[in-house]
């Protein structure tokens, strides 16, 4: 207990200073209900209520477990900036010094949008370490359409030195490539019409048929019932796109041309991307691939493991709030090492003391790190 309050020892308690119920234990007794399976505030109140002699092992109770509408007013109101910092900074710890690949990408929950005040659905903007498949960190926008101006505000949190940057095209833009370079990291972003002519260049620069074929790289897949063939190609001939377009670092270009067949059924789609790093075809293609690994590592799990799309806290912070909790408990589901799905263990976190109590244990390892 004494490491999670100091993980989260600058968030600051909202409530008067005659709160009956302790912050930081209110924020346990949360997150110990969301891995043990709970969605909701109810299901908060309803979890301190049964499991009260277990929570006083460590918690003081000085006046019992909160209610429904503690929980409801804490989250309501707590400083989502403050607490996004916090959970970052205690990821942070997780990932020093480590090579990684980070994707960058959003999620709207969907049924946080409240209609009586005109409130739009909830945006969140994830920073997901690929290759330890960990939530780095994420911010929030009104929604999709300032996802752009979110991405600097998440890459300021993190630490990118040795680290690549990937993101879909739609964040393909000059001052988050700039910022990745100045934070002492690289990139890979996927490029599209967006960038007007860029793409065009890039895309005829590939389809030339008399220029010198680069080394590529192909893989073939076969699972679910298609068989998916991926050929990556990097070329670091660009000065003369340079020369026109002036885009901050860049040191390549790539494309991946992907061909699925399904049965009788061909598709092929092509995917043109720039590069801050020449990296070698066989590893662009691991980079490019591995970015969607935030689809079904984080967003699938957390609206058909923990059902996000469906919670319908709608009222002020409190779905911010309460998303950032049910990924600090992703997040410790994940580092804690025994083998099993992350359904099984928020069941074993349900009915186990002892296995709930070693998922907490995470942070007591931060500090030792």
């Amino acid at each position: 207990m004494e490491e999670f309050v100091a993980c989260f020892a600058e968030v600051v308690d909202p409530r008067q200073d005659n709160a009956r119920h302790d912050l930081h234990e209110l924020l346990m007794i949360a997150l110990c209900t969301l891995l043990a399976g709970g969605e909701d505030c109810s299901d908060m109140a309803l979890f301190g209520e049964m499991k009260a002699p277990y929570l006083r092992q460590f918690l003081r109770l000085r006046h019992g477990t909160p209610s429904h509408d503690t929980f409801s007013r804490v989250f309501r109101l707590l400083d989502p900036k403050a607490f996004e910092a916090c959970f970052t900074r205690f990821m942070q710890r997780f990932a020093e010094n480590l090579p990684d690949v980070v994707a960058v990408d959003g999620k709207t929950l969907r049924r946080s949008f409240d209609r009586a005040t005109g409130k739009s659905p909830l945006h969140m903007v994830h920073a997901w370490s690929t290759e330890q498949r960990l939530l780095l960190g994420q911010v929030a926008v009104d929604g999709k359409s300032n996802e752009i101006t979110a991405v600097p505000k998440l890459l300021e949190l993190l630490s990118l030195e040795g680290r690549i940057v990937t993101a879909d095209a739609l964040n393909c833009q000059r001052v988050i490539a700039a910022q990745v370079i100045e934070q002492g990291g690289d990139y890979v972003l996927a490029l599209k019409g967006n960038q007007g002519s860029l793409h065009d260049d890039v895309r005829c620069f590939f389809d030339d048929p008399t220029r010198t074929a680069e080394l590529a790289y192909t893989t073939v897949d076969g699972e679910h019932g298609r068989i998916e063939t991926r050929t990556s190609l990097i070329s670091t001939d660009i000065a003369w796109l340079q020369e026109h377009h002036a885009w901050p670092g860049l040191a390549a270009i790539g494309r991946v041309l992907r061909t699925r067949e399904m049965g009788d059924k061909v598709s092929t789609e092509t995917a043109y991307y720039l590069l801050s790093t020449p990296l070698s075809a066989e590893r662009f293609g691991e980079v490019a691939r591995g970015h969607w690994g935030v689809e079904n590592g984080l967003h699938w799990v957390l609206d058909v493991t923990m059902n996000e799309d469906q919670a319908r806290t709608r009222k002020d912070h409190g779905p911010q709030n309460i998303a950032l909790l049910r990924r600090l408990a992703l997040n410790l589901a994940k580092l804690e090492g025994s083998k099993g799905s992350l359904k099984g263990k928020r069941m074993r976190a349900a009915w186990d003391d002892t296995f709930r109590t070693r998922l907490l244990a995470q942070f007591g390892k931060t500090h030792m790190r």
